[in-house]
């Protein structure tokens, strides 16, 4: 295999959710700028499932116009907004306008929309052009997609970003001398500072661009490239020649004496009938189905429900635990790429076993989420390494599982593909949707102060 492509492939797996992901880890700068304040997460989940309206056009086109929707044109045009999104971000951010008397930025939350359409988009347009390359680069683009998220955390790590110290603050004014319960002038509390970045966000999204200008770049030579060409399959599927191919492949048998047919018995015969209308028919309609319900309850969880509630589960055990476990979970993405590159292990009912070990790891995130501000073992070390070690290990089983069940449809053909894209979206769709209200209606969990917050030992 090509090393070139491997890098080109990778390069390109990290344009699809580098957008969006970069804007998570950037909130800490961009909210305290912005009238929508913490709303703003809110705001964004609710733009990243309007978005999926470009995945539904795609799925769709592949539903009732089988073969007319090329995926290049359309890469090329989403990765281009993308460009053209983060660059306009990096200088439009903070500009605001008023909308029906009260301030709003506009500018962000409409290009945070098209950012969405790019990035969900990307799901059934990016796998489906893996297509093109042999079956061992699927596993590098499922780990240039784990080092999209990997990539912007570490930099708003050197950036600084929610860096916080707790310093003791004097109070200046006396809010009531007349009971214990209220601190006097002259007391003192410890209070969050938190630490300026070392640069600002208007840099931050310059980076964005520029790795969405890789991505595109990685695009190009992924199709243009001599040295990829080499590793590319036959495009007799894609170029429309695939009925010539036919006909050339029946003239060829026709040609063939009986003594030169290849003989298969009743026995192989019978193995080879499709178990299904799906795919190649590899596997019955049961099994089709419990791979998507195993896909978009994955998707749901590493997409949607456990992120929502990462500062719940692990800020109460200190700002380092928080950090430490935000990227160490995105370490264990590609981690489980790589893993799964060489143990591809295709058996469902490992598959399922994975799921369920990854799930309960789910259960105690959400348990120390729910039970925050004061989690178990919250004032020692150990709180702190099994939360840290929760996630990594729940991250990188779910990961795996994900990778597997691409492989898998990988070996299904080009509408699997486009199908495992849909479900992934589909299953994020449910997950925010489901989660939204109790974090941001119901307000199920509670936040506590890093500096003052009192639990009992």
């Amino acid at each position: 295999m090509s090393l070139l492509t491997h890098v080109l492939v990778c390069l390109f797996g990290m344009g699809s959710w580098v957008a969006i992901n970069g804007m998570w880890v950037e909130l800490p700068l961009v909210v305290p700028e912005i009238p929508e304040g913490w709303h703003l997460p809110s705001y964004l989940t609710v733009l990243i499932q309007m978005a999926n309206v470009g995945p539904l056009f795609v799925a769709l086109m592949h539903r009732f116009r089988p073969g007319a929707l090329d995926e290049r044109p359309v890469i090329y045009c989403i990765v281009g907004l993308g460009i053209i999104a983060t660059f306009l971000l990096a200088f439009f951010w903070k500009h605001t306008m008023t909308v029906r008397g009260s301030l709003r930025s506009l500018p962000f939350l409409v290009l945070s929309f098209l950012l969405s359409v790019v990035d969900c988009t990307s799901s059934v347009t990016f796998l489906p052009f893996m297509m093109r390359l042999r079956p061992e680069y699927l596993t590098t683009y499922f780990a240039g997609e784990g080092l999209s998220g990997l990539v912007p955390a570490l930099v708003a790590l050197i950036q600084g970003v929610g860096v916080v110290h707790c310093q003791n603050v004097t109070l200046a004014i006396a809010l009531n001398q007349t009971t214990d319960n209220f601190p006097v002038a002259g007391s003192t509390e410890l209070h969050a500072i938190y630490q300026p970045a070392k640069f600002s966000a208007q840099v931050f999204f310059l980076f964005l661009s520029a790795m969405m200008v890789v991505c595109l770049v990685a695009f190009i030579l992924l199709n243009h490239h001599p040295a990829v060409a080499r590793e590319r399959k036959s495009d007799l599927y894609f170029s429309g020649d695939l009925a010539l191919g036919k006909r050339e492949q029946g003239l060829s048998l026709q040609a063939q004496t009986p003594e030169q047919k290849p003989m298969i018995t009743p026995q192989e015969a019978a193995k080879r009938e499709p178990h299904s209308f799906f795919g190649m028919g590899t596997y019955s309609n049961p099994e089709v189905v419990f791979i998507f319900v195993v896909l978009a309850w994955v998707n749901a969880l590493t997409n949607a429900v456990l992120p929502s509630v990462q500062t719940y589960s692990c800020l109460p055990y200190g700002n380092q635990a928080y950090h430490l476990a935000a990227t160490m979970a995105a370490v264990a993405n590609p981690v489980a790429c790589f893993i799964s590159m060489f143990m591809p292990i295709r058996s469902l009912v490992f598959m399922g076993f994975l799921t369920m070990f990854g799930t309960g790891f789910g259960a105690y995130i959400m348990a120390m989420a729910a039970l925050s501000p004061c989690p178990l073992l919250v004032h020692s070390t150990s709180g702190t390494a099994v939360i840290v070690l929760v996630w990594i290990l729940c991250v990188l089983s779910l990961s795996y599982v994900k990778v597997i069940i691409g492989v898998i449809l990988r070996d299904e053909g080009h509408s699997a593909l486009v199908w495992f894209g849909a479900v992934v979206q589909l299953g994020s769709m449910f997950g925010a949707v489901s989660t939204f209200p109790l974090v941001s209606v119901y307000e199920l969990f509670r936040s506590g102060d890093p500096c003052n917050t009192k639990c009992p030992i």
